[in-house]
């Protein structure tokens, strides 16, 4: 364009294109670990535009883990310590698909998010395993991202047209102890880059914008502590 605004923008970290895996995860998930084991509920989220890296940052490469198996090793090498052995893993996963939630551990069946009493969001009927191992976890991982609903656009041959939620749970007997949720989100793309694509891509791509947007208002008002949150 003819004018350009400037802005100036602060991060706490900044990585290269040539950074591993396993030194984004030690930076930004591993401090997490410790603090989900002490009844905290943490959040990882992959966010940026389409053809970025966001789901292999997640889900890596046999050569080379992400995020989601880097945890996923940690959790059970501090659940062998002492203090931790009465504590049990479960996981769940499921995508958000044009404003609609799948369970991608069950087929892709079409999950119902519903607000109990205390004001909390539970997903009605979301398949919640028992994993005891991390080659467990592993299996349950890659069969949902096998499910997950992906598609080649003008920007991406391999685009996913989802929000995947991948959630690792703690509990003590039936009552939680802890979470860690890791969240895949579809990438964001410019009108310009998505004019070639059909019109059910087009709508896809509309769809994801808007729900990014939505939930950078959300993440911009906790920040700013507002008392009400557009949620």
């Amino acid at each position: 364009t003819k004018y350009v605004e400037q802005h100036e923008f602060f991060f706490d970290e900044v990585f290269a294109e040539t950074s591993t895996n396993d030194k984004i995860y030690a930076r930004t998930c591993r401090p997490l670990i410790d603090f989900v084991f002490e009844k905290g509920k943490a959040t990882c989220f992959a966010y940026g535009q389409t053809g970025a890296g966001k789901t292999f940052t997640m889900m890596g490469n046999k050569e080379q883990p992400g995020l989601y198996l880097l945890a996923a090793r940690d959790v059970f090498s501090k659940l062998r310590e002492g203090q931790h052995k009465d504590l049990s893993v479960h996981l769940s996963f499921f995508e958000i698909y044009g404003g609609k939630l799948y369970d991608l551990l069950n087929q892709r069946k079409r999950l119902v998010a519903r607000e109990d009493g205390n004001k909390n969001v539970n997903i009605v009927g979301l398949t919640d395993r028992h994993v005891r191992a991390v080659d467990e976890l592993i299996t349950c991982m890659e069969e949902g991202n096998a499910a997950r609903s992906t598609a080649a656009t003008g920007a991406n041959v391999d685009s996913s047209r989802s929000h995947a939620v991948l959630q690792i749970h703690l509990r003590k007997g039936d009552k939680n102890h802890g979470k860690f949720a890791f969240i895949d989100l579809a990438g964001s793309e410019r009108a310009s880059d998505t004019m070639d694509n059909d019109r059910q891509t087009r709508i896809e791509s509309a769809e994801i914008n808007k729900s990014l947007l939505a939930l950078k208002e959300c993440i911009r008002a906790l920040d700013l502590d507002q008392r009400h949150v557009p949620f």
